[in-house]
């Protein structure tokens, strides 16, 4: 799964690289999570944009917003298919800008799972895979949210969950991006991430608190109870 990011850098990123002709000042955030505001490049009417959308997508065809709560994931296996994700996939694809993010390892003994940090060795900003939706209530303003994808786990990411993000390469963000790609070729573009290229720490458990997002999130921590 993928609970919690971190996009701390955004003067890195290489908004040419997104087809983005222009990328807008992020503030930094060390501990996003379901429910809040994150930014994602998709495609727009008439170009490559960032949009701030709501992390945790609600269907077009949901009756109960509430739906959003369970629905900040989606497995690339599968997500084709569900009924939930299946016409995001094959028009509503955006890529989600990220300098890290966080899993949680279930430890012997332990009342609460540890949470690692992983993050690439060289630093760089890289992109989540992510699909959107726009949904309209019956009154008010349309509400436009978003999922992660995840697959299986790599070999660092193994000893702690069976489950991770699904990092698009930079060559395939925009045929990602693109409505035109169909959905069969789109799930060809979600390679598994290179292991060796990736590095992880333990980090405190101060990371559990959703209102928790500061520089200290992300700190390696000995035993992570710090």
């Amino acid at each position: 799964m993928c609970g919690r990011f971190a996009l701390s850098k955004s003067d890195r990123i290489d908004w040419a690289q997104f087809g983005v002709h222009r990328g807008p000042q992020l503030p930094p955030h060390w501990n996003l999570g379901p429910g809040r505001p994150i930014a994602v490049v998709r495609s727009g009417e008439a170009e490559v944009e960032v949009a701030m959308l709501r992390w945790g997508l609600i269907p077009y065809w949901s009756k109960d917003p509430s739906i959003g709560h369970r629905l900040a994931n989606a497995r690339a296996e599968t997500a084709h298919d569900k009924p939930a994700f299946r016409a995001a996939f094959q028009k509503r694809r955006c890529l989600i800008p990220a300098d890290g993010f966080y899993e949680w390892q279930l430890v012997a003994g332990a009342a609460k799972k540890q949470p690692w940090f992983f993050a690439r060795r060289d630093g760089a900003v890289f992109a989540l895979a992510g699909l959107w939706e726009r949904w309209q209530p019956p009154a008010g303003d349309a509400v436009e949210t978003c999922t992660v994808l995840t697959t299986g786990a790599n070999a660092l990411m193994q000893p702690i969950h069976d489950r991770m993000p699904v990092v698009i390469p930079p060559a395939n963000y925009a045929a990602w991006l693109s409505p035109e790609t169909p959905s069969g070729d789109a799930r060809a573009l979600m390679p598994a991430w290179e292991a060796s290229e990736w590095t992880t720490h333990r980090v405190s458990l101060r990371v559990n608190s959703p209102g928790t997002d500061d520089a200290a999130c992300v700190a390696e921590t000995a035993d992570g109870r710090g």
